[in-house]
C-alpha cells in the first residue's frame, strides 16, 4: 500500500516530460546527453517531483522562469539517481539571485570578541529549509564540466549531509558497515589536504574544502560530478567512496 505522498509523486513522475524542459536540459546540463536512456527517464522523473514540491523564489529583481527550474532541478537531481530518495525532505525552499549576494557575517574570535561584517556569496545550504543560489554561477558551474566547481552540486551535497541531523561530511550511508571505511579514507583526504594548502600547494580540491569536514564533502561532490576521470586518478580511494555512496561513475561516462 503506497502512502498519499507516493502515490502524489508517483503521479508526477508519470507525466510526460515537457518537450521545452528536454531543450533546457540538452542546453544547460551537459552532463545530461552522457548519461545512459535509462538515467535520463529516471533523472526526468526525478525533477518532476522535484519541481512539484520544492518552491523556488527570485530575490533582488530576479523573476523566475522555467530555465531557471529545471537547470537547478537536473542538477540537483543528478545527486539523487540509483538511490531510494525523499527528496531533500529538508528543503522547501530554493532563493535565487541573480548574481552573487552580500551577506551579514558574524565570526566570533577568541577572548570574546564579535568580528561583525559583510560577506559576498555565491550559494549557500539551511537547515531551516532553504537553499541559496548566485542564478550566474548555476549557469557558470552547469556549463563548465571540466573544473570542480558547481555550486548546485555543492549546496545540494550539504542538504543530504543533513539528512541526519549534523552537517559534518557524514551523511546518511547505505550500510553501516561503510562508516567505517567513509571515516578513514575522508578523514585522512582531509587531513592531507589541510597540510598541502598550509603549505599553499594547489591541488584538484579546492583549498576550501579543507575548512572543515562537511565542506570537504561539498568539495569532494563537485569533483565527483564535474571532473570525475581526475579525481578517479588523484584521489582513487576518494572517488571509490563517492561512487559506493552516489551508485554512479561519471569517469565512464567521459
Amino acid at each position: 500500500m503506497f502512502s498519499l505522498k507516493e502515490r502524489r509523486r508517483r503521479r508526477h513522475r508519470s507525466r510526460s516530460f515537457a518537450e521545452p524542459w528536454e531543450r533546457i536540459l540538452a542546453r544547460n546540463v551537459p552532463r545530461y546527453p552522457r548519461l545512459s536512456p535509462a538515467d535520463r527517464e529516471e533523472l526526468k522523473e526525478h525533477i518532476q517531483v522535484f519541481l512539484a514540491e520544492k518552491r523556488f523564489e527570485g530575490a533582488a529583481g530576479l523573476k523566475i522562469t522555467d530555465e531557471i527550474r529545471v537547470t537547478i532541478a537536473a542538477q540537483a537531481c543528478l545527486l539523487l539517481l540509483h538511490r531510494d530518495t525523499d527528496y531533500y525532505p529538508g528543503l522547501s525552499s530554493i532563493i535565487v539571485y541573480p548574481h552573487e549576494y552580500v551577506t551579514r557575517h558574524i565570526e566570533r574570535a577568541s577572548g570574546g570578541f564579535v568580528h561583525e561584517g559583510r560577506q559576498a556569496r555565491l550559494g549557500e545550504s539551511s537547515t531551516r529549509g532553504a537553499v541559496v543560489l548566485s542564478w550566474d554561477h548555476v549557469r557558470a558551474g552547469a556549463s563548465d564540466v571540466d573544473d570542480c566547481r558547481n555550486v548546485v552540486f555543492h549546496e545540494f551535497a550539504h542538504q543530504l549531509d543533513a539528512e541526519d541531523g549534523r552537517v559534518d561530511g557524514a551523511p546518511l550511508l547505505p550500510q553501516r558497515s561503510m562508516y567505517i571505511a567513509w571515516a578513514r579514507i575522508l578523514g585522512k583526504e582531509y587531513e592531507e589536504l589541510r597540510r598541502r594548502t598550509a603549505r599553499g600547494y594547489t591541488t584538484l580540491l579546492d583549498r576550501y574544502a579543507a575548512t572543515n569536514p562537511a565542506e570537504f564533502f561539498a568539495v569532494a561532490t563537485e569533483c565527483f560530478f564535474q571532473s570525475p576521470a581526475r579525481m578517479r586518478d588523484e584521489h582513487p580511494e576518494l572517488y571509490e567512496e563517492l561512487k559506493a555512496y552516489y551508485r554512479q561513475d561519471p569517469a565512464a561516462q567521459t
